[in-house]
């Protein structure tokens, strides 16, 4: 009896799953396929906002900081290898940095140090930066071309004794005066283009890289000569306006930056990361991972501002940086010194 009430009890529960499996399947036939979320693009406007602390830089040293700025934890390393070697000077400080696994670019910055200092300090800004030119190239240099018409406009883009201020066609090129000396112009960067600019959420203005109102000035000249030795040092960069792309060597940089996700080559179906194994022009250079090497951890929420290491991860959210994007390295950054200026070329004042 027992065995029966079994068997009945067993087939009445496979009545029972038959009659719900097909509306279960229909059920999922129903469901729309999921595709994952793609980061949306920058507005030109965004782009905008994001190039004019950079826009009015000679072209090389733009070239510099927007390949810089995809390796935003090299930035990081080498801000904090720079404070902790303020006793190298000259030729002696260019090969301790070429021994560095840092790319190219991010060396060059150390002829630099305030704008190197100013890309760690605002770390959320570099990201973004670093962010927009894996994915937006050529908007990107767009949007710097549009801001020196418009700084131009306003009357704050002309030739100095610091640097010569020329256009080709509807391309402004800006190149120092002196091939050996290169000056950093200082300015307010939301209001010297005309219009004022919303500015960066809570952006930190450096010393020595900033000046009140709309105008534009210049501190001291940074000397090229102890760097022309090296492969990575300022006349190996360049523009190619015309390809809008940038010249490391008398090629096209192609950056190896692991950082970002380059979302173009995931939209065409190769899949991977922005530059493929190397880059023309020179030595292929490792990225250290945020955490790991000599690189602190920070211990920030993540970034809010869209575009802030958006493509880390293969779209994952990274949580190291703030809104703000300081870094912790402490009050070495607060005042002139070793990030104020080269080797005491005079400037000019306001234009």
């Amino acid at each position: 009896m027992n065995f029966i009430k079994q068997s009945l009890s067993l087939f009445l529960s496979c009545c029972l799953l038959l009659a719900t499996v097909p509306g279960g399947f229909a059920d999922q036939a129903d469901q729309p396929t999921q595709t994952p979320l793609q980061a949306a693009q920058q507005t030109p406007e965004q782009l905008q906002q994001l190039v004019a602390p950079i826009a009015l830089y000679s072209d090389a040293l733009v070239a510099q900081v927007l390949a810089a700025a995809a390796y935003p934890d090299q930035v990081v390393e080498a801000d904090r290898w720079m404070q902790e070697h303020t006793n190298l000077k000259g030729d002696q400080l260019g090969q301790e940095v070429d021994k560095q696994p840092w790319d190219p670019s991010v060396k060059a910055l150390t002829e630099f140090p305030s704008v190197l200092a100013n890309m760690d300090k605002n770390l959320s800004w570099t990201s973004s930066l670093g962010d927009a030119y894996v994915n937006q190239q050529q908007d990107v240099m767009n949007a710097v071309q549009v801001m020196r018409q418009r700084a131009k406009a306003a009357g704050n883009l002309n030739s100095t004794s610091q640097e010569n201020v020329s256009q080709k066609g509807q391309t402004i090129v800006i190149e120092p005066a002196d091939p050996e000396v290169v000056y950093v112009p200082e300015y307010d960067p939301w209001l010297v283009y005309g219009t004022p600019l919303v500015a960066w959420p809570g952006w930190y203005w450096y010393p020595g890289l900033y000046v009140a109102g709309p105008g534009i000035a210049f501190g001291f000249g940074f000397p090229l000569g102890f760097f022309g030795g090296f492969g990575w040092g300022w006349h190996h960069w360049g523009f190619d306006w015309h390809h809008r792309t940038i010249i490391y060597n008398h090629n096209t940089y192609i950056s190896q930056s692991r950082v970002f996700v380059n979302r173009n080559n995931l939209r065409a179906g190769r899949g991977g990361f922005h530059g493929g194994s190397s880059f023309r022009g020179g030595s292929p250079t490792g990225s250290r991972g945020f955490g790991g090497g000599s690189v602190p951890q920070h211990s920030f929420s993540a970034p809010s501002h869209s575009g802030a290491f958006s493509g880390f991860n293969h779209g994952g959210v990274t949580r190291g940086f703030s809104a703000r994007g300081q870094s912790s390295f402490g009050g070495f950054h607060g005042g002139g010194g070793f990030h104020g200026g080269g080797g005491g070329h005079g400037g000019g004042g306001h234009r």
